[in-house]
């Protein structure tokens, strides 16, 4: 049987998903790192074959979430590529965890924008508002969530899975680099999503 595409990734995800629970520094923040994997997962599933997106969209949520498992086996603030950029660029800090924050908003506003295209406003303007509203509202979740589930661990591994290494501001800067990556993909993935607007407007 001939696979296509988001089949492909799917398979290749699932392998690399798979290594990553092989022997992390951590059983219990690997675990709790792959809850939102396990959420996930299955709506990503879901979407294939009931409301399609396109290649491009399912590309990017597979780097994405290479991006998460990966980090999830070493644990945010202790992946080795995070503390070689502090290392070379002398950061008092591994910086991964923003990175993908940043990441987050950049490579998932074409996958809203994909997701939702039958419910965007024809205003190209208002529809990128929606959609980075959106981006913003689901990392503000994610902050919340974190931190409820640093109250309810042990305070060593509460403090591992928040990954706050000694900034008070790490979820106000977290956000700003979700919001900043939001607005920044607008403008490298134009002609992607205004495809997606247009389509929209021309059914009005």
């Amino acid at each position: 049987m001939k696979l296509d595409f988001p089949k492909k990734l799917f398979l290749i995800f699932l392998l690399i998903w798979i290594i990553t629970f092989i022997n992390p520094p951590s059983r219990i923040d690997n675990l709790i790192e792959n809850i939102i994997v396990f959420i996930f997962l299955p709506i990503v599933l879901l979407s294939y074959y009931k409301f399609r997106l396109s290649n491009f969209s399912y590309f990017l949520i597979f780097i994405f979430g290479v991006l998460h498992i990966t980090a999830a086996h070493y644990g945010y603030w202790n992946t080795p590529w995070g503390n070689w950029f502090k290392d070379v660029l002398d950061w008092e800090r591994n910086h991964y965890d923003r990175m993908v924050h940043f990441l987050f908003g950049f490579l998932m506003t074409p996958v809203f924008v994909d997701l939702l295209k039958k419910y965007l406003p024809s205003n190209r303007l208002m529809a990128g508002v929606f959609v980075f509203g959106v981006i913003f509202s689901i990392g503000s979740f994610y902050e919340i969530a974190e931190f409820v589930a640093g109250l309810l661990l042990k305070p060593e591994a509460g403090l591992s899975f928040l990954g706050f290494q000694g900034d008070i501001w790490d979820t106000q800067k977290d956000m700003i680099m979700q919001g900043t990556g939001s607005v920044l993909s607008f403008f490298v993935f134009k002609s992607f999503i205004i495809r997606f607007i247009k389509n929209q407007e021309n059914k009005l």
